[in-house]
């Protein structure tokens, strides 16, 4: 008696929820294209919200300091509330400051006369004292301070928007009507405030206030401290000596404290999340009739399933398993064209538009989660299905 042996492979078990995904493919095209519109509603709502962070915090951090000085009852960095000039001596007596350098601000006084339209705008402005240290770590500021030295010199920064005309072949300009000479570009960007920045002395910051650069106000005093000095000391030495209208703060605590502002009492963060909720939201509806629809056609199928003795425990895993499955069926693509989306939006609104792994992860969950909700309120028909009354 011999027996006959089949080397055949045996095919490793397909899930159904896969089975059922990819058995009509016009209709999984149409379900990703649906799913993707509602992914990319929510990455570019997203990658907004990120960008506005990132814009609003970008003079922020090219700040060259180790502690910082501004007035207590300043809520942002972004806005004029100077303290007494007077203060910087006291700062320059603590233990351990090397030198105590003013920086003045200015957002709504200044208006740059465009070569593109000859119009006047409101832009952005900075200024400090070209003979101390630098306050800006920023190249083409840092490296170009000597060039400020003489009085009707700027620096203006080739990333503002193009209307200002600041990306092109400039070497004299109008500031307040007043006639300046560009001595210089640096690469900054505009924010959702400002639309340019110009950087000046403060000798000639003060000319358009008729005022002493001596006794001129300051908005952020620039601390740094002498080699091997703890940083964590010597702010606590400098809140000794200051008044408690002055705020001292690190580096990490200014970007903080702007970003803080940003996230709780700036109205934009919350316009952003507005619009990827509502992303969600239609994502969810999206989902719901894609997974409702499929679960239609293939009641019977289920149905058979219950009859012979699957329970309901595995179909309601495989509906979710194939809701998950429809979810990143749609997200592959939307990512992928959101890619392209930031491109292009970045390179016309000069705005800090990338993807990012985090952003990457946080809409993949949120559309992992409509694609579950939505399965988990259309697996009830599978649920209630009777194998009796369907056949």
């Amino acid at each position: 008696m011999s027996v006959l042996a089949f080397d055949r492979p045996i095919s490793p078990r397909v899930p159904l929820a896969w089975r059922n995904l990819v058995a009509d493919k016009k209709r999984l095209f149409r379900s990703s294209a649906g799913i993707a519109f509602a992914v990319l509603l929510m990455l570019v709502q997203l990658g907004f919200e990120r960008s506005f962070f990132d814009a609003s915090l970008s003079a922020v951090r090219e700040l060259d300091g180790d502690l910082f000085v501004m007035s207590a009852s300043k809520y942002r960095f972004g806005t004029r509330d100077p303290f007494p000039h007077g203060e910087l001596a006291t700062m320059g007596k603590v233990s351990g400051i090397a030198s105590a350098a003013p920086l003045y601000l200015d957002w709504q006084d200044f208006f740059w006369t465009s070569p593109v339209d000859n119009k006047p705008h409101l832009v952005r402005v900075f200024a400090f004292d070209p003979n101390a240290p630098p306050v800006f770590l920023l190249s083409g500021i840092a490296d170009q301070q000597g060039s400020l030295k003489t009085n009707d010199t700027v620096l203006i920064d080739s990333r503002s928007r193009r209307f200002l005309g600041m990306d092109g072949d400039v070497t004299d300009a109008k500031l307040n009507g007043e006639s300046v000479h560009v001595a210089g570009k640096f690469a900054l960007g505009p924010d959702f405030m400002s639309d340019g920045t110009v950087v000046m002395n403060d000798r000639l910051f003060a000319s358009f206030f008729r005022m002493n650069p001596v006794t001129m106000p300051v908005e952020t005093a620039v601390i740094k401290l002498k080699p091997g000095e703890d940083v964590s000391a010597a702010q606590q030495r400098l809140i000794a000596e200051l008044p408690l209208t002055l705020r001292v703060m690190t580096k990490a605590g200014i970007v903080e404290f702007e970003r803080k502002f940003q996230a709780d009492l700036s109205s934009a963060a919350p316009i952003f999340w507005l619009g990827a909720l509502v992303g969600f939201v239609v994502g969810t509806l999206i989902s719901y009739q894609i997974i409702y629809t499929d679960l239609s056609d293939r009641l019977p199928q289920y149905a058979t399933l219950k009859g012979i003795g699957y329970e309901n425990a595995y179909l309601i895993a495989s509906v979710l398993r194939q809701a998950l499955l429809t979810g990143i069926a749609g997200y592959i693509p939307a990512w992928l064209l959101c890619l392209l989306v930031y491109r292009v939006i970045a390179a016309i609104a000069l705005l800090p538009l990338h993807m990012t792994p985090q952003l990457t992860l946080v809409s993949l969950a949120l559309t992992l989660g409509m694609c579950v909700l939505a399965g988990t309120i259309a697996i009830r028909q599978v649920i209630a299905a009777d194998p009796a009354e369907i056949f």
